[in-house]
């Protein structure tokens, strides 16, 4: 499992006002990371909750616990439910999206997730030690942030989403070299924990272990000698 991360908004000046679409893991995690290293204001995490079988698009398992890295920054967090149907899903999460992105400037008032509202999206007990405050309709965003690394199916839909909406879309991992990516993880303090492993030359001895210098140079031999992707 990923363990939430400490997302705090820099003091220096608002240049853009930006959500990140977040399914919890290290990319969406990076990407959060870097729009707040530029200085942007990042007033939302979203995170696509799908209620079917599986999703073309978008990661299936385990999302909720975006909500639990956005309260550890203090950032406002919003889940779309989404069927996952390959034909109608980005449209289902533009139409969810729009009201945020048709709103104004004008103050809105903090809402909160309870324990229980969160318990029921999440399917586990938590012990909220900082509040998750929802991300409301009403606002003014600039731009769309993810951290898609490959994927040109999910990266070109999102953009055109991003085109109806009137806002700009980035994709700061795009065609990263791989492991220049994962040693970037490491070198910029993420902690991060493997939770599954399905791929050959990898077995249960990784669940749970910290991905270190030490453990990225094991990962990237056995990523060459059985040839799959080192950054998932």
């Amino acid at each position: 499992m990923h363990r939430p991360l400490l997302f705090h908004q820099p003091h220096h000046p608002t240049f853009m006002r930006v959500i990140v679409l977040s399914s919890g893991g290290k990319d969406s995690c990076y990407a959060v990371w870097w729009a707040l290293m530029k200085g942007w204001k990042v007033c939302g995490i979203v995170t696509i909750n799908i209620t079917g079988d599986d999703s073309m698009m978008f990661q299936v398992p385990a999302t909720s616990i975006a909500g639990l890295q956005a309260s550890s920054g203090g950032i406002p967090w919003f889940q779309v439910n989404v069927e996952g149907d390959e034909e109608t899903e980005i449209e289902e999460l533009e139409s969810k999206l729009r009201p945020i992105f048709d709103g104004t400037n004008n103050p809105i008032p903090q809402q909160i997730w309870t324990t229980d509202e969160f318990e029921e999206v999440c399917n586990f007990n938590v012990n909220l030690t900082q509040p998750i405050v929802k991300l409301v309709p009403g606002q003014t965003i600039d731009a769309i942030v993810t951290g898609a690394l490959r994927s040109d199916y999910q990266k070109t839909r999102i953009e055109q989403m991003a085109q109806r909406l009137g806002i700009k879309s980035f994709c700061p991992l795009w065609h990263h070299n791989p492991l220049n990516h994962m040693r970037d993880l490491v070198n910029h303090g993420f902690e991060l924990l493997f939770c599954s492993v399905s791929c050959d030359g990898l077995n249960e001895d990784w669940i749970g272990k910290k991905l270190d210098m030490s453990s990225l140079a094991e990962l990237e031999l056995l990523a060459e000698k059985n040839r799959f992707s080192i950054d998932g």
